[in-house]
């Protein structure tokens, strides 16, 4: 059976910007979901010191969860190739940090869809880019995933490689073993297109999964991707929510996993309204999990 992850999508300000709450207070609020695992953030404050890093991984497994993936955001498609370098440092660097968390995946992106970058050219950029930290990461034991993702929160462009067609040519590029697709299928729709579609042409390449549930508080999504372009963050029409009451088919999801061998893990982006929220999420993936991989 897949395990349960929890990431602090309600609390990345605080842990990542004005410092409002340590790691400590999350480790300790996330144990009590008795969930398996940890998603970890690089740009966690606390992080920024190496030392911390084998006491956090000690934190959480003292309370009986391990941090089995890494969520960072290089970004690989600027123009300039002193820029493209710096971010393969960063991205080694925090191959790192997911070795010594004794974590199995580091997320890599694309990089941000500034204006006039083609699409040969982001791919060319890209593809480049995370070739060259493969050997790094599979000498350290780690798998690189690639999400098809929205946006950064503290970038200014929308993700490069946001749209299907982008995306699959991308990983196209990069046949390796040690590199595998992050699936998010709420992030499908803020591209126009259909997450079961997405998950139909990569089932047999993922290795971890987003699960979260995606909303527009007001207008279209037409109307979303007219204002993401040019602003820092989530625009102010889109909205994470609890799991299972919004857009996406988790049984339909789940089925094609199942059918595609998936055993990997699943990590929750939810409780921005609260962590009763959350709470909610973990249950309703619990029960899906035992629905599609039963215990024997």
């Amino acid at each position: 059976m897949p395990k349960l992850a929890v990431f602090p999508k309600a609390y990345m300000q605080a842990l990542c910007k004005d410092g409002s709450m340590q790691l400590a207070e999350w480790i300790s609020l996330a144990a009590s979901l008795n969930v398996d695992g940890l998603e970890w953030y690089a740009g966690f404050l606390e992080m920024h010191d190496e030392k911390n890093w084998p006491t956090f991984r000690r934190m959480v497994e003292d309370h009986g969860m391990s941090i089995p993936m890494m969520c960072c955001s290089p970004d690989f498609t600027h123009p300039d190739p002193n820029f493209r370098s710096n971010e393969i440092e960063k991205q080694q660097r925090w191959i790192d940090m997911t070795h010594a968390l004794g974590g199995q995946y580091c997320r890599v992106l694309s990089g941000q869809n500034r204006p006039a970058l083609s699409k040969q050219e982001g791919i060319r950029l890209a593809a480049s880019c995370i070739k060259s930290c493969l050997p790094y990461a599979k000498e350290r034991g780690i798998n690189l995933i690639i999400e098809n993702h929205y946006k950064d929160d503290f970038w200014k462009y929308p993700e490069f490689a946001q749209r299907m067609e982008v995306f699959c040519s991308l990983i196209n590029e990069i046949q390796d073993s040690s590199f595998g697709v992050n699936y998010d299928p709420s992030n499908t729709y803020l591209a126009g297109e259909d997450p079961i579609e997405l998950l139909e042409r990569v089932a047999d390449r993922v290795f971890t999964m987003h699960a979260s549930d995606r909303f527009l508080l007001s207008g279209s999504i037409e109307d979303l991707r007219r204002e993401e372009s040019g602003s820092e963050g989530y625009v102010k029409r889109l909205s994470h929510g609890e799991i299972g009451k919004g857009l996406n088919d988790y049984d339909a999801i789940f089925r094609i996993l199942k059918d595609a061998g998936f055993d990997g893990w699943i990590s929750i982006e939810d409780g921005v309204d609260g962590f009763d929220q959350l709470v909610r999420s973990v249950a309703f993936l619990k029960k899906k999990l035992e629905d599609y991989w039963p215990s024997t």
